[in-house]
């Protein structure tokens, strides 16, 4: 008999596939800024904070796969294998690594990482983790197809303009978290 524990129920699978659905949703959302942003994160933040490190990574790497196979989800209603191997893909492979960090965290923490200043504070190393990964791989990309590009630039790009957008989302999952999550959990 295989422990019970391990096993995805009707619910989670409801649950996983809403997340995935707010994630979608959330992605489409631009705030139009000097440098557009999406709620991408914020929908990857309060996914994993309302459905913990399984769960929430489950409905992460089921909002990658739908987009992967063409359909809209991801930012601008864009989707396919371009998006992947395009200069942006590397932050969509990191919403994975803050999945696992947050589930990671999860699992060091145990009933402390409810606790907000350590559920906040693992979603900033996902964050940061997201942004080296997102970073390098744009650099990879960019380098390929249009040359040589410095960190600096790339971070002045791709990391900077986003600091206080996504610090701002965090703090709006932590609270939208703390709010829900008791409604969520099974």
């Amino acid at each position: 008999m295989g422990n019970s524990k391990s096993k995805i129920s009707t619910s989670d699978i409801a649950r996983c596939g809403l997340c995935t659905a707010i994630i979608a949703i959330c992605s489409w959302i631009q705030i139009p800024t000097a440098v557009p942003f999406t709620l991408q994160t914020f929908g990857v933040f309060v996914t994993l904070g309302l459905l913990g490190g399984k769960l929430g990574t489950i409905s992460v790497l089921a909002y990658i796969i739908l987009g992967t196979c063409g359909l809209p989800v991801f930012a601008g209603f864009s989707s396919g294998m371009g998006v992947i191997i395009g200069t942006t893909g590397g932050y969509l492979f990191g919403f994975i690594a803050i999945a696992l960090v947050m589930w990671l965290s999860e699992k060091l923490c145990g009933e402390n990482y409810n606790n907000p200043v350590i559920s906040v504070t693992s979603m900033i190393a996902g964050l940061l983790i997201m942004y080296a990964i997102g970073t390098a791989w744009f650099m990879m990309v960019y380098l390929k197809n249009t040359g040589s590009i410095g960190l600096g630039q790339v971070i002045s790009w791709c990391v900077i303009p986003f600091i206080i957008p996504d610090i701002l989302k965090i703090l709006c999952a932590s609270v939208i978290i703390k709010g829900v999550k008791k409604y969520v959990s099974a």
